[in-house]
């Protein structure tokens, strides 16, 4: 072959790889606008928020999305999580029986989420103990996998007492809660992180032998996230463990519905002192709890009821971890209290402390 038709031929190949790479081109960039369109296309009813896409992964988040309508007057009927600390048990022993149960629930504003719930609810049961006091815990696997539950308040060996109970059976076993402070329990079946997310924690308060100065409030914050693989508007979301690996959740609230705080305020007068118990579930984010508006008198974090920190305007709950903080307001208003990651308080974990039972509405 001489060298022209060498030459010539290479040409005629230089220009048919350029012209395939052309046309593969216009095929990816096709894609591209098709796969657009199909995140820009609400796949379920209409929202009133419409869900945003992430790049990381090409992972969809529904953070913020709910249904066509008004999300407050939803959120107004829902009844709220019961956040007043229950009061102690007289007895030496306190028996706590929970029941695992695989339910459906509401998170935010017409969004359901198919959880496995500590007696039917995500958060479960707070428990409110004495120090010294031993706690007997009953728990009964009325769910379809097995489970188990770890108190992070006891001091015991967690291959016994956090063993795996199968469905259909129970275990019991009892702790001395020699610690106190405000403490979370969880699911400790693996993976774990699938469990916790998908609802299965709770807090537990352990007063100390020396009473802390007497409040007039005493509230429960259970922190915790929520990972959908779907809006949970039309049907309800399941766990989508990929987000929950990521670290990126739809929503985060406390006490396990995002914002019921705001259309159902925790309340105190002028003057009075308040006690906050956070506990973080998690299962991965930090909580920095802070009340806009006011700087925290006392904070005793962790499991630390003999030192408080004072003067302080937000602190870290890590995750599975908690914290007691103390506020007293005099001056009437309406104060948001908020994880401080804003990107938090955008997907619900926020609430309002209305002092001085204010009509109107605040920020946040």
């Amino acid at each position: 072959m001489t060298y022209a038709k060498v030459s010539l031929t290479l040409v005629v190949l230089s220009l048919v790889a350029a012209f395939t790479a052309a046309i593969f081109a216009l095929d990816s960039v096709d894609a591209a606008r098709s796969a657009q369109d199909k995140q820009r296309s609400p796949a379920t009813e209409p929202m009133a928020h419409e869900a945003a896409s992430t790049a990381v992964g090409g992972v969809q988040s529904y953070a913020g999305a709910t249904p066509a309508g008004n999300p407050d007057t939803i959120a107004a009927s829902q009844a709220p999580f019961p956040a007043e600390l229950p009061p102690l048990h007289a007895g030496r022993v306190l028996p706590v029986r929970i029941t695992l149960k695989d339910v459906t629930v509401p998170i935010a504003p017409g969004v359901r989420y198919r959880a496995w719930g500590f007696d039917g609810g995500a958060p479960g049961p707070v428990v409110h103990v004495r120090q010294g006091q031993t706690v007997r815990i009953t728990l009964t696997n009325g769910g379809a996998i097995p489970h188990s539950i770890d108190f992070h308040a006891a001091r015991i060996a967690p291959n016994v007492a956090f063993r795996d109970v199968e469905p259909g059976k129970s275990i019991t076993y009892s702790f001395r809660a020699n610690d106190p402070g405000v403490f979370v329990y969880h699911c400790g079946t693996k993976p774990v992180l699938a469990h916790i997310a998908n609802g299965m924690y709770g807090a537990i308060v352990v007063d100390p032998a020396k009473p802390l100065p007497p409040s007039h409030h005493q509230y429960v914050l259970v922190a915790s996230e929520w990972y959908l693989d779907s809006p949970g508007t039309s049907e309800p979301a399941s766990l989508d463990m990929t987000k929950a690996r990521l670290m990126m959740p739809d929503w985060v609230t406390f006490n396990g519905y995002a914002g019921q705080y705001k259309a159902h305020p925790l309340e105190a007068d002028p003057g009075h002192l308040v006690r906050f118990y956070v506990a973080n579930a998690g299962p991965s984010l930090v909580t920095a709890f802070h009340v806009v508006g006011t700087i925290f008198s006392r904070v005793y974090p962790e499991g630390d009821m003999t030192h408080p920190l004072t003067g302080v305007q937000t602190s870290d709950v890590p995750a599975g971890g908690g914290a007691v903080f103390e506020v007293k307001i005099d001056q009437p208003g309406l104060y948001p209290f908020v994880n401080h990651s804003f990107a938090s308080v955008d997907m619900g974990q926020v609430g309002i402390l209305n002092v001085g039972d204010v009509e109107g509405t605040a920020s946040h």
